[in-house]
């Protein structure tokens, strides 16, 4: 698959929006973390918080949006390599999920903290 090496940036970009496209596609939760994101600026957008904030909210939203491509590629993989049930398997989904669980909370604990921040500003 040597293919893949060393492309240029325009054919790297493709793969990636691909990817994206497809995860959008597949998986329901990237949808779901797609449209918070989507509801979160549109609120940051009304509310104007300062730029630390907006940095804070759209870093913690990357990370959940990665962690659900990686969870996802991590079980498409898994999936492809090993299609019947495994206790190793099993456990490798697991931990993926568990990323996007800990990358979620991360993300909520920003929000709160924004939340509280605009209270205790007003």
């Amino acid at each position: 698959m040597r293919i893949y090496k060393n492309r240029s940036f325009p054919a790297r970009l493709s793969c990636a929006l691909q990817g994206l496209v497809h995860g959008l596609r597949a998986e329901a939760s990237l949808r779901t973390q797609a449209v918070a994101l989507a509801a979160v600026l549109l609120a940051l957008a009304v509310l104007r918080p300062g730029a630390v904030w907006w940095a804070l909210v759209v870093l913690a939203s990357a990370a959940v949006l990665s962690a659900e491509l990686f969870n996802t590629a991590v079980e498409h993989l898994a999936d492809e390599l090993h299609p019947a049930e495994s206790r190793a398997i099993r456990i490798v989904k697991d931990c993926a999920a568990a990323g996007v669980l800990i990358a979620s909370l991360g993300a909520l604990g920003v929000a709160v903290a924004l939340v509280l921040h605009l209270l205790w500003s007003a």
